[in-house]
C-alpha cells in the first residue's frame, strides 16, 4: 500500500522513541497510524518505564524518506496520550541493542562449529542437550543477523527476537 506522500528522498532507517500513557488501546492506535498510511515498522518494543506515572516507552524502528519520517513524528505527536516523540537517530548515534534466542540442532563438526561461533560472538548457551543448543545473544541488529546467517548451514531451527531497544547518548532524557 503506498504512503500518502510520494517518496521524495532516499529511505533512511530511524529509531523513534515515544513516551505514552500505559493504558489499553495506545499501542493499537500507534500501530494503526503506521498501517493506515502504508508505513512499515521494522521493529517495535514496548515496556512500562514509570509505574508511578503510569507511562510506557515505545521504540519503533522504521524506514522512510526524510519527509515521511517527519510526517510519522508529527502524526505520532498528535496522538493522545503521547507525551513525547524523540527521533533518536537525529539526536545522534543512539545506543541500540536487541536480544535473540537462537535454537541450533546438530551433531559432530556442525555442533563444534556452532559452539566456536557462539564464543566468537559472545553468545551464551541458555539450554543444551546432546542434539541442540539455545543461544542467547545481544547486540546491534546487524550483529544478530550475521550470527543467524552463520548458523543457518549449521542447523538453525528457530529464532525469537525482542526487537530493538534504543536510547539517546548524552545526559539528557527524552
Amino acid at each position: 500500500m503506498p504512503s500518502e506522500q510520494p517518496n521524495t528522498g532516499k529511505d533512511e532507517r530511524h529509531a523513534i522513541a515515544v513516551l505514552v500513557d500505559n493504558e489499553p488501546g495506545v499501542l493499537a492506535r500507534v500501530v494503526g497510524l503506521f498501517s493506515g498510511r502504508g508505513y512499515n515498522i521494522d521493529s517495535l518494543t514496548v515496556t512500562e518505564v514509570s509505574h508511578e506515572e503510569n507511562q510506557s516507552r515505545i521504540t519503533i524502528v522504521t524506514h522512510g524518506s526524510p519527509a515521511i519520517i517527519e510526517q510519522i513524528k508529527s502524526q505520532l505527536g498528535r496522538l493522545v496520550p503521547v507525551h513525547a516523540v524523540t527521533d533518536l537517530t537525529i539526536k545522534g548515534d543512539p545506543v541500540e541493542r536487541e536480544l535473540a534466542l537462537i535454537k541450533v540442532a546438530g551433531k559432530g563438526e556442525k555442533r563444534v562449529e556452532s559452539l566456536r561461533l557462539a564464543e566468537a560472538f559472545r553468545a551464551q548457551i541458555v539450554d543444551a542437550t546432546t542434539e541442540h543448543f539455545v543461544f542467547e545473544i545481544t547486540g546491534r541488529t546487524s550483529k544478530l543477523e550475521t550470527f543467524i546467517n552463520l548458523m543457518k548451514p549449521l542447523g538453525l531451527v528457530e529464532v525469537a527476537r525482542t526487537g530493538a531497544a534504543a536510547i539517546a547518548r548524552g545526559p539528557e532524557a527524552m
